[in-house]
């Protein structure tokens, strides 16, 4: 994949790149994927990941993926674990340039000890909440922190006791010594070191203080000597901070900084607090739940990388946010799956219909074909008889206008079998349809009359003598409304929470070859929908997740602009 020859649209990043390469600035790029290992990646890390993966390959560079490891208390290595996984199955490879934060742990706090010396740091006594209120707010200056101007031995030796694990828990941080009047807030003495007294994931009980994200993560790069540290909007304002650590510190390089729109995705929250919050509170199964945005439950789901990856192309890189239709990655994963998903029948609803006219007791073999848009895809058998099973409604006893599915006297096409007429309904107690009775055209055997005569209606079926029970999982979107950014006043995004996002189906019935799934089989059911073997199959427990809708209403709102 990785090798895979894309035509490449310009964007404002790569015309930075360009530049450099030009200019001489850089032989070579060296960009990098860095995660918090503190939840699993969800789509809009998949938009990064392909971006700096993408940009390392198409430039002939390299990528790390490098974790930024620096809060041990919401850290693990579940989240290390999943990441790697995610970042692989997308089919990306950071071949031996992985990284942790944590590995340059010594460095970070020697360069803390040269920012003190240098008199560009200081520890502070003020509690987070007189942090707080200290600060300032963006028309209101900071107020300089009572202990801003103890000498450098002092901070130095309080510094060092910080490490050895000598002060309880929030009693002392380390602050950069900067503007407490700029109207940056990020640059108004900020947090560097905090006490912490938990194990980290890698480093055990080695450390009793632990660096902030700002000032970890532009060391990081430099050390690593990346050239362009690429990031989302929500860091433009961290820049001069960025730039301003690196002015400071005799580090090898200063890479650039370059900021892009992060993907807003309707229906759904990008937010690692609120996905967390769903796992934790139980509105969903796990962090790999086919309904979540997380890679984990796309794939889990049946979303395949090479769909998402032409959905990153697709709404490439831009300066400004926006919301992005989820149905454009709906439209990708159909596309993809349209050229390789094998068909299946299978039906949700079933209503028997038998055809009266045929022998008893004889199963016949049909062939089907497994793709049209393949055609090394190849047949398949698939069984036909006397009893079978019709989606319900593809019948309609008093049909409308325009109606050409099954219904009293009307002859409908059984795809890949015959030709068959509804010839009477038997009913239960209470009216409802329970069986229809047909006759069936021996000479159309494969679907085709031998007389010429047009049938519109063509319509998917099961045998009932060799049926496999399905349980179908029907998914639809998590939240109701497009936008969680514009919940009601008063309301939480809670009360958003779709009641219908997942229906689980145990009456569904399928093709015999679908017992022979396994878990991570993908299929487009006919007329239904695409469905996935989930996790949990097994020939005894057959379950498939619908993954999409045949229905491509983004391709249509497409055709109408």
């Amino acid at each position: 994949m990785e090798n895979e020859t894309k035509t490449v649209v310009s964007n404002f990043i790569r015309n930075i790149i360009d530049e450099d390469l030009k200019s001489g600035k850089h032989e070579n790029i060296v960009t990098r994927f860095p995660p918090e290992p503190n939840g699993y990646l969800h789509i809009g890390h998949a938009k990064s990941i392909c971006l700096n993966f993408g940009l390392a390959r198409d430039y002939q560079g390299k990528c790390h993926l490098r974790f930024d490891d620096t809060n041990p208390v919401k850290e693990d290595t579940e989240y290390v674990d999943s990441i790697m996984e995610d970042v692989r199955w997308l089919g990306w490879d950071w071949n031996e340039n992985l990284f942790y934060a944590s590995d340059y742990f010594d460095q970070l706090y020697n360069y803390a000890e040269i920012l003190i010396k240098d008199g560009k740091a200081f520890v502070c006594e003020l509690s987070m909440e007189e942090l707080r209120e200290y600060r300032g707010t963006l028309t209101v200056a900071g107020k300089n922190s009572p202990y801003r101007d103890r000498s450098v031995d002092e901070n130095l030796d309080l510094f060092r006791r910080m490490r050895a694990g000598e002060f309880p828990d929030g009693s002392k941080s380390l602050r950069a010594k900067i503007d407490m009047g700029s109207p940056n807030l990020n640059m108004r003495d900020p947090v560097i070191y905090r006490i912490k007294k938990t194990d980290h994931h890698r480093t055990g009980d080695s450390w009793q203080i632990y660096p902030m994200y700002d000032y970890t993560h532009c060391i990081s790069d430099a050390i690593e000597g990346i050239t362009h540290s690429i990031c989302t909007l929500e860091f433009e304002d961290h820049r001069p901070l960025y730039d301003w650590f690196l002015d400071q510190l005799p580090v090898p390089c200063h890479p650039r900084q370059i900021e892009f729109a992060r993907l807003n995705l309707s229906y759904t929250v990008m937010s690692k607090r609120l996905l967390l919050d769903l796992v934790k509170n139980g509105y969903v199964k796990g962090w790999d739940d086919p309904r979540m945005p997380t890679i984990a439950g796309m794939r889990r789901r049946g979303f395949t990388p090479e769909a998402i990856r032409e959905f990153a192309d697709r709404i490439g890189v831009a300066k400004a946010n926006s919301m992005v239709d989820f149905e454009l990655l709906n439209f990708c994963v159909r596309e993809d799956l349209n050229r390789k998903a094998l068909r299946r029948m299978a039906v949700l609803d079933p209503i028997k219909l038998t055809i009266t006219n045929y022998p008893e007791d004889t199963i016949e073999e049909l062939d089907a074909e497994n793709n049209p848009e393949d055609s090394a895809a190849g047949f398949r058998k698939i069984s036909f008889s006397k009893n079978l099973y019709i989606e319900r409604e593809d019948f309609m006893e008093e049909p409308m206008k325009g109606w050409f599915r099954m219904a009293p006297g009307k002859e409908v096409r059984l795809k890949h079998a015959y030709y068959v007429t509804c010839n009477e309904m038997i009913k239960d107690a209470n009216g409802i349809v329970t069986e229809l009775l047909c006759s069936y055209d021996p000479a159309s055997r494969g679907g085709w009359s031998q007389d010429g005569r047009k049938i519109k209606g063509t319509m998917h079926w099961v045998c009932a003598e060799t049926a496999v029970p399905l349980e179908a999982r029907i998914y639809d979107q998590l939240f109701t409304i497009a936008d969680l950014g514009a919940v009601e006043e008063g309301k939480s995004y809670l009360d958003y929470l779709n009641p219908d996002s997942l229906i689980i189906n145990t009456r569904a019935l399928g093709e015999s070859s679908l017992r022979d799934a396994s878990a991570g089989d993908k299929f487009q059911f006919l007329r239904l929908g695409y469905f996935s073997a989930d996790n949990d199959y097994s020939p005894e427990k057959p379950v498939f997740n619908r993954i999409s809708t045949l229905r491509d209403s983004w391709a249509k709102q497409q055709k109408k602009q």
